[in-house]
């Protein structure tokens, strides 16, 4: 029993900064098993009352404090090993700092999902806009942020940009979007038909609502049309260019039926001898 016992506690060293034995490994082995049972244990009953946001929303940022933990027991255990922490960070001082450089967008990020999460700025479902990219937010992690653009693409978005750049949540106030579609005709068309025609276009349109109804607008007098805006209202917002190109294929149907002309720009050119 000597034996064995002397032979668990025996002190192998890979440097001289570092030394272990047998019995040590098995005891910090068993420690870290303990933490991540008992980790596994917290996140179960806590998620136990939650709906399917929270609980995600949950899980996200436990994601994160399950490192913190074990990086903490990692720091209290180590001293077992026999290892010197201290003279390890001041030896690899240089080495830390071009990794902390590295990982200062790493970090900014998790920190932007944790306050996305908190803030709750943005939810799963939602239709988001950031630096030209639209998108349906599909999954919010503590990193990244993953969303489906209008042509099925996944847009992965870092956290650290909705610190960085505007967003748009088009379904911030719910899914129920405004629209429009833009058109000029010719100066001696009849302007209250084009109105009429317009209207009648959304109207009749089987993805726009009716309420709040359609309406249109005289926009200006241009230099070669007089220019209208068709409003109108949907409840799909990653259709809307679909949506918009149909309704542009019918206004140019209804205007060639009614002969109302869509005028392209003309320049007159003076030549001078």
């Amino acid at each position: 029993m000597n034996k064995f016992l002397d032979f668990i506690n025996k002190e192998f060293f890979i440097t001289s900064e570092i030394k272990f034995s047998i019995f040590s490994l098995f005891l910090v082995s068993l420690i870290f098993i303990f933490t991540h049972f008992f980790l596994r244990f917290l996140k179960k009953n806590a998620t136990k009352k939650l709906d399917e946001e929270r609980k995600l929303k949950f899980k996200s940022v436990f994601s994160f404090l399950n490192y913190f933990v074990f990086l903490i027991v990692a720091f209290i255990t180590f001293p077992t090993f026999g290892i010197n922490l201290t003279g390890i960070f001041a030896a690899s001082a240089v080495l830390l700092v071009g990794v902390g450089l590295a990982l200062q967008t790493f970090f900014q990020d998790i920190i932007s999902g944790i306050l996305i999460l908190a803030d709750e700025t943005v939810h799963v479902g939602d239709i988001i806009e950031i630096d030209g990219k639209i998108g349906k937010v599909e999954v919010i992690k503590i990193r990244t942020t993953r969303a489906v653009t209008f042509d099925n693409k996944v847009l992965i978005i870092p956290n650290h940009k909705y610190l960085t750049s505007t967003l748009f949540n088009w379904t911030e106030n719910g899914t129920v979007l405004r629209g429009s579609v833009s058109v000029g005709v010719d100066y001696s068309s009849d302007v209250e038909k084009v109105k009429e025609i317009l209207l009648n276009i959304a109207d009749s349109h089987p993805h726009l609502m009716k309420d709040p109804p359609p309406n249109v607008l005289f926009k200006n007098f241009g230099d070669n049309s007089l220019d209208f805006q068709l409003i109108f209202t949907y409840n799909n917002g990653l259709a809307v260019n679909l949506i918009e190109s149909d309704i542009r294929f019918i206004i140019y149907q209804k205007f060639k039926e009614y002969n109302i002309t869509i005028p392209f720009p003309q320049r007159v050119v003076h030549l001078q001898k």
